[in-house]
């Protein structure tokens, strides 16, 4: 299979506001099992939203369970979600993200730490959970980029935008 090539910042597609997903038939299937490749096989790949892949529709795909954070309190596994929103949430933390679409930067935002989200899955049923954390930062990251936002635009101050270290293979 393949990798989507992804969009990078400055490309002003991503900007886009994605439409909600209406027909979770095997075309979509098949978009999303190619997304979840692109995700996986891309460095520090916790997470990817389908405007980095110039599909403008609201679906991300979230695994944080191999990912070593000190803020990894919930963890869902492999999760497809589309038409996400959060319907609930409390806290605030402040924590360093990157992004496959900004390659070259991280910066420290600031996120809800609880959040419980409403979303249909990869078969259009709808779920609802909870989670904390790093897992909830990473969601919140994702749905950004389905309203044409990127961490960039959610920065602390301009002084929390670093270069990003060479990732690992």
């Amino acid at each position: 299979m393949e990798k989507f090539e992804i969009l990078t910042y400055p490309d002003e597609r991503l900007k886009k506001v994605s439409k909600p997903v209406e027909d979770f038939g095997r075309d979509f299937k098949d978009f999303v099992e190619r997304l979840l490749y692109t995700m996986r096989n891309s460095p520090a790949g916790v997470g990817i939203a389908a405007p980095q892949v110039n599909r403008h529709i609201q679906t991300i795909i979230v695994d944080a369970s191999e990912y070593k954070h000190k803020y990894n309190k919930t963890n869902h596994g492999l999760m497809i979600l589309s038409n996400p929103r959060i319907i609930a949430y409390d806290g605030e933390i402040v924590i360093r993200e990157g992004c496959l679409s900004v390659p070259d930067f991280t910066g420290n935002v600031k996120r809800h730490y609880w959040i419980k989200v409403e979303a249909e899955d990869i078969d259009g049923n709808t779920i609802t959970f909870d989670t904390e954390g790093f897992e909830a930062v990473v969601i919140q990251h994702e749905m950004d980029h389905l309203k044409g936002k990127l961490f960039l635009d959610r920065v602390v101050s301009p002084k929390d935008i670093f270069k990003r270290k060479v990732y690992k293979k």
